[in-house]
């Protein structure tokens, strides 16, 4: 039996007073993504393998040195639930006495199922209607496994956040009231819009879309 965490690492933030609202955290950006969302702040964590890897003893390292000092450690991407060794992972910084965080977009209900009953708050990306999943995912039949999350996370009793990135050349008005609809109707509270942001996008189109630069919104 392997001793050794195993989990693709692509940066880490080691103070963060946004990716947890409310809380101080050191965010661990966890290397690759299912899926290819064409607003990705962060796509250079989509691949698999990235150009800068941090070991995952030197994750720990850092952390044993923050006991005291941070409210929690959060999870981040890429997508997290990619990485098969993400419970274990969170199992030994919650054994460090921190508060856990996960940022996820439910491609893996499975895997959520596992580190749910691990972690104190989930910021959840939902990315748009079911049906218009594929469009915005790049990957077929990705609303039904999101949704399949969505209903594990309301139904677990964790605290959450979800939220859906709008760029306004990707949703129109009628398919965000159609996401609202189906929100509400599994449960969710609070689902918030949060507006394209271009920092680290990489899709020219929506970066010099005059929809964006004029603040039209769907």
């Amino acid at each position: 039996m392997r001793s050794l965490t195993e989990i693709r690492i692509g940066g880490l933030a080691r103070l963060s007073s946004c990716d947890w609202p409310g809380q101080l955290v050191a965010t661990i950006f966890c290397q690759g993504c299912p899926w290819a969302c064409r607003y990705c702040h962060n796509p250079h964590l989509i691949p698999a393998k990235g150009e800068t890897q941090i070991p995952w003893q030197t994750v720990v390292t850092f952390l044993e040195a923050r006991r005291g000092l941070l409210d929690g450690v959060v999870f981040s991407g890429g997508e997290p639930t990619l990485q098969p060794d993400l419970e274990r992972a969170i199992k030994q910084v919650k054994a460090l006495g921190f508060s856990i965080g996960l940022h996820t977009g439910g491609p893996y209900p499975g895997r959520l199922a596992q580190v749910l009953p691990l972690v104190d708050w989930v910021g959840f990306d939902v990315k748009a209607p079911r049906k218009a999943y594929d469009r915005i995912t790049g990957a077929r039949r990705s609303g039904d496994k999101a949704m399949r999350s969505l209903r594990l996370l309301l139904d677990s009793g964790v605290a959450y956040d979800l939220r859906t990135t709008v760029h306004p050349d990707l949703l129109s008005k009628e398919e965000l009231l159609e996401l609202a609809a189906e929100v509400s109707e599994v449960g969710g509270k609070d689902h918030r819009i949060q507006k394209f942001r271009p920092d680290g996008c990489t899709d020219e189109a929506l970066i010099n879309s005059p929809n964006v630069a004029l603040g039209i919104r769907p």
